[in-house]
């Protein structure tokens, strides 16, 4: 057999040229050393010429056999692998040496590393932020101001704002925004987005967007003069209703077809071969809602003042809303016909409001009028037309029909039914539309003398069958291309609705609900509403909210239109609360189901008979306050000291009468010393429950000992009284 020779020992490494590492562990590590740049140089030129020839002759790569499996053989291709490594390395680092523009040192990089690491972010620090730039396309800037919708999406605002959607949607990103392509923005990121992009932006509704839209394709035709549309305001009791009636009167006796119907809240009336519309609003509650919701319905009002009563506050009220209103004012002085009807009172009490009247340095035109006689009724109609023609009013008979929802309900086989008044454009049966939160389509019109029509213009008043859900009093009616736009329309404002309705509630902090819990000083009187029609459900709301006091706090819980049902009980059941019904009657089974419940069940026509018994009741859940009242005083002349018993007090009563059941205080000096009850009332031996003046009586303080003579005793009771709302 072949003995293995043990492999010699490596040489010994030349101290001078590489010095042995500290801490090797190989002798192989020992004979490692850092190359200069002229040995690299040289080492890679030998390794390029013997690739050279070895692809010119193939290398034979046997290996002896008695190297083979020998363990200096291994070595030496360790060894020879490993500075083929460190000679790659080492080229590197020449090669970014000889790339670097400024020579600069490198930084010591460790032998027993091979790659850098980047620096530690610490805990807290943020991250840079990749800036993001968008770029119009074409390098197009959009010039002038840009519309936006009030639903406007990221592809939307990337059209008109020519650039890309998804450098838009990465710029969003950036902005720590995660949106997609067809999602809406919100209108103040719109308006952000655009700003910072240097483009100018406008966020306008999806009515001025359609009105923008005809302007651009030039649909629009030509305005048209229209009939004006008249509201009847003025104080109560100063015959609002009797001049309606006068003008009603007015026509049947000139034979015109048609009346005046009170039932959907308007009316067209003829006059000279013109028409006028009259509005008859629900309350001044009505017209100012509609006011704050911008919808400019009328065109003048008509002020009735009577002549026997002057200027009351309504009618300032109602003065305000025309001026804020801003429309032209016509004053009626009506009831001239009264014995005692003053129209110069009238007329200087107006100028005292800044309303002159004609012949008084003013140009507001006035008409002396009695609705009960019908006198002056044509010189009304006569100035309302002047008026009308001085105010221009004209009206676009073209495009899609827009106008105002003025009264909305719920009837049993019709569904939900509206008022509305057309502004502008032709509204047809079969039309999609949209109003408010709410859409649907035109299946079925009548006009004011409910008769079915196919089609209405300008100014015309008309009851539309077909909406959806009930709309609510001065909503925009818009007719739109397509149902799927009016549902898009009006789905979008539903969302927006319960957003607001979310982020307006009461919100419960820990420190809010323990006070609750500790003082409970806010009581609530809980209401289910149920109205005939829209406008008196918002009426009521707005009128049950200012009953609320600092202490009791009137919450509606449920308002809607229709009769009272099952539902309605249950929920005033479950919540303790009063079921309101106004101009509505409840179904059989719900008043069956109320008198099982216990629920109370209150019905009304008149809005001031439910604001008067709502006070009351709110005064019965206010707490009460006491008043203290005086029954006696007893002086006190002499003390005896009993074993057993305690001090007692020998007094005089010297006002009033001294109760057993009462309270008492002991009062020294002008100052109160003591206050509680009497632990007994004696007279002579004898247990009394009452003592006179001018008797004498022995009084035993309860707990308290310490009396002396010349003390007064004065017995008093707290007499609840109840408040006033």
């Amino acid at each position: 057999a072949e003995t293995t020779t043990p492999p010699a020992a490596p040489p010994p490494a030349e101290p001078a040229k590489a010095p042995a590492r500290k801490g090797a562990r190989t002798p192989l590590e020992s004979q490692l050393r850092e190359l200069s740049d002229d040995e690299i140089r040289q080492r890679i030129l030998a390794q390029k010429t013997a690739a050279a020839a070895a692809a010119a002759k193939p290398a034979d790569k046997t290996v002896p056999a008695k190297t083979r499996g020998t363990r200096k053989a291994k070595s030496a291709a360790d060894a020879d692998e490993i500075r083929d490594l460190l000679a790659k390395f080492e080229e590197s680092k020449v090669r970014a040496k000889a790339e670097t523009a400024t020579p600069t040192t490198p930084a010591p990089v460790a032998a027993t590393r091979g790659r850098m690491h980047r620096t530690r972010r610490e805990r807290g620090e943020p991250a840079a932020a990749r800036a993001v730039t968008v770029e119009f396309r074409d390098g197009n800037k959009p010039a002038g101001p840009i519309y936006l919708s009030e639903a406007v999406t990221v592809r939307e605002l990337a059209e008109k704002l020519n650039v890309l959607v998804k450098d838009l949607m990465a710029y969003l990103i950036s902005k720590k925004v995660f949106v997609t392509a067809n999602q809406a923005l919100p209108q103040e990121l719109a308006e952000m987005v655009c700003e910072e992009l240097g483009v100018e932006a406008m966020v306008v509704s999806f009515e001025e967007e359609i009105d923008l839209q005809e302007e651009g394709e030039e649909t629009v035709g030509k305005p048209e003069p229209r009939p004006p549309v008249v509201t009847v305001m003025g104080h109560v009791d100063h015959g609002k209703t009797s001049l309606l009636d006068a003008i009603r009167s007015t026509r049947v006796a000139e034979g015109e077809a048609g009346g005046i119907t009170q039932h959907i809240g308007a009316s067209r009336a003829m006059h000279n071969g013109k028409p006028v519309v009259f509005i008859d609003t629900p309350g001044h509650e009505a017209f100012t809602q509609m006011r704050a919701r911008g919808a400019k319905v009328t065109d003048l009002v008509i002020l009735v003042v009577a002549a026997d009563d002057g200027v009351m506050p309504q009618t300032v009220e109602a003065i305000n809303h025309a001026r804020a209103a801003k429309v032209p004012l016509v004053v009626a002085i009506n009831k001239i016909d009264k014995p005692n009807a003053n129209t110069d009172r009238v007329k200087r009490e107006l100028a005292e409001q800044s309303v002159l009247i004609e012949g008084w340095g003013g140009e507001v035109p006035s008409v002396e009028v009695s609705a009960l006689k019908k006198q002056g009724i044509d010189d009304l109609l006569e100035v309302v037309l002047l008026v009308a023609e001085m105010g221009d009013f004209k009206a676009t008979k073209e495009g899609m029909a827009r106008g105002t929802v003025l009264e909305a309900r719920k009837e049993r086989g019709r569904g939900v039914v509206a008022t509305v008044i057309v502004q502008q454009g032709t509204l047809k049966q079969g039309d999609c539309f949209f109003a408010g939160a709410t859409y649907g389509r035109v299946r079925a019109m009548v006009d004011t003398a409910r008769k079915p029509i196919r089609q209405a213009i300008p100014s015309d008043a008309v009851e539309i069958m077909g909406f959806e859900d009930i709309p609510e009093a001065g909503d925009t009616f818009q007719v739109v291309e397509s149902e799927a736009r009016a549902r898009e329309v009006a789905g979008h404002r539903q969302a927006k609705q319960r957003e607001e309705q979310l982020a307006a509630g009461r919100k419960v902090t820990l420190e809010g609900l323990m006070d609750k819990i500790k003082t409970d000083e806010v009581r609530t009187l809980n209401v289910v509403l149920k109205a005939d029609t829209q406008g008196s459900v918002e009426v009521l709301r707005d009128t049950l909210a200012k009953l609320s006091t600092a202490e009791v706090g009137v919450s509606v819980l449920h308002a809607s239109v229709g009769a009272i049902t099952d539902n309605d009980i249950l929920l005033a059941s479950a919540s303790q609360a009063v079921v309101i019904g106004f101009n509505v009657r409840p179904e059989r089974s719900a008043k069956d189901l109320a008198d099982r419940e216990r629920v109370d069940l209150r019905l009304y026509s008149v809005i001031y008979h439910l604001v008067d018994e709502l006070q009351k009741a709110i005064a019965g859940m206010l707490k009460p306050t006491f008043r203290e009242e005086e029954l006696g005083r007893a002086e006190v002349r002499k003390v005896f000291h009993v074993s057993k018993i305690g001090t007692i007090a020998g007094c005089m009563v010297v006002d009033g009468s001294i109760l057993r059941s009462a309270r008492a205080r002991l009062v020294r000096d002008h100052v109160v010393v003591w206050e509680g009850n009497l632990a007994s009332l004696r007279r002579v031996k004898d247990d009394v429950s009452e003592v006179k003046q001018g008797y004498e009586c022995g009084i035993c303080l309860e707990r308290y000992q310490d009396i002396k003579e010349g003390d007064f005793i004065e017995a008093f009771r707290s007499v609840e009284v109840a408040r006033e709302a």
